[in-house]
């Protein structure tokens, strides 16, 4: 199995945290989101994926070496590619040409889930779906009474389905999914300029290849900062254990309401720390009130009520209520 992960965009309604690293290597309950990601995709699979492709822009080669650790850590080979041009879902997935054959899952990378269904790697293609209330604000399939999906809609004004598309698909034959995406590229076969993924599936869906749905559980959003932080609470909710407290964790006259996650080498004082409360490493907190919220690396907490709140790498607050999101080396007094 070959994982391809489009994560080239600028990450702008998660500003100021993308302004020094991409979106899925910002932690939530202590991991990077991408590692999540993966981690999630690779119960459902139940077999080792093998070679991880990250599309990615020019981020820089630290955050190449975090990426291909992410790989490694997980036993799978990775690789770095790049798109130079934002020009849309199926342009960046043809980027990772290199690997589009064989089985192949193709997950972008600005959510999460929690599923229960395991794959069926007999069927030609497999899409990611949640039921949601509001399906006119999503791209959403409609199935016949067998199951297998007649139409993608984009956003629906009528209603024709409640199953909307969450990011994630599985091919049983990545090179016919790569020849549709470059007879896209080819022929110039693009919407306000950019090339769809949906299209392509579309022209294999004519073409007599069946899709099918895997709905999953829960689908978490990390879009923005709101959903990012609600995220977070989800994943310590359904994942905590006594192991996402560090036992380096030094605390003075001080509570944690579980249930959070505290890196290594945190240190409080005077503070109640929680529920939902994600610490970075090496974060040193005092008379304090830090809930809801996630702190990165090196952040230094006085004397404040945090919540709702995400703060970037050694960001440093002193005083006073905040619901903030504020970037990295920042200090707020």
């Amino acid at each position: 199995m070959k994982l391809i992960i489009p994560m080239a965009g600028m990450g702008k309604r998660m500003r100021p945290h993308t302004l020094t690293i991409p979106k899925p290597l910002i932690h939530v309950a202590g991991k990077p989101i991408v590692m999540r990601l993966v981690e999630e995709i690779g119960k459902v699979v139940g077999q080792q994926i093998e070679e991880i492709a990250f599309v990615t822009g020019h981020f820089g080669q630290k955050v190449e070496e975090d990426l291909l650790a992410i790989a490694e850590n997980l036993g799978a080979k990775g690789h770095i590619v790049y798109q130079e041009v934002a020009l849309g879902t199926a342009h960046a997935v043809l980027c990772a040409e290199q690997i589009l054959d064989g089985e192949v899952i193709v997950a972008f990378a600005d959510t999460l889930f929690k599923a229960d269904f395991v794959l069926d790697t007999e069927k030609d293609s497999i899409i990611w779906v949640q039921k949601v209330n509001n399906p006119n604000a999503f791209g959403v399939v409609k199935k016949d009474a067998n199951g297998i999906i007649t139409d993608f809609v984009e956003k629906p004004k009528e209603f024709v389905s409640d199953e909307a598309i969450i990011g994630i698909y599985y091919f049983r034959d990545g090179q016919n999914l790569k020849n549709e995406l470059q007879f896209l590229i080819d022929n110039n076969i693009s919407k306000g300029g950019e090339f769809q993924l949906t299209d392509a599936l579309e022209n294999m869906k004519n073409k007599g290849l069946k899709f099918y749905t895997g709905a999953v559980r829960e689908w978490l959003d990390c879009g923005n900062k709101d959903a990012t932080v609600y995220t977070n609470q989800r994943i310590l909710v359904n994942d905590f254990d006594p192991n996402y407290i560090s036992k380096t964790l030094t605390t003075n006259n001080s509570i944690v309401i579980e249930p959070c996650f505290i890196g290594e080498n945190v240190l409080i004082e005077n503070s109640i720390i929680g529920p939902f409360a994600s610490i970075g490493n090496g974060c040193e907190i005092r008379n304090s009130l830090v809930e809801n919220s996630i702190l990165q690396e090196g952040c230094k907490i006085t004397k404040a009520h945090l919540t709702n709140s995400m703060l970037g790498q050694y960001a440093e607050v002193n005083g006073k209520p905040h619901q903030l999101s504020l970037s990295d080396y920042s200090t707020i007094d």
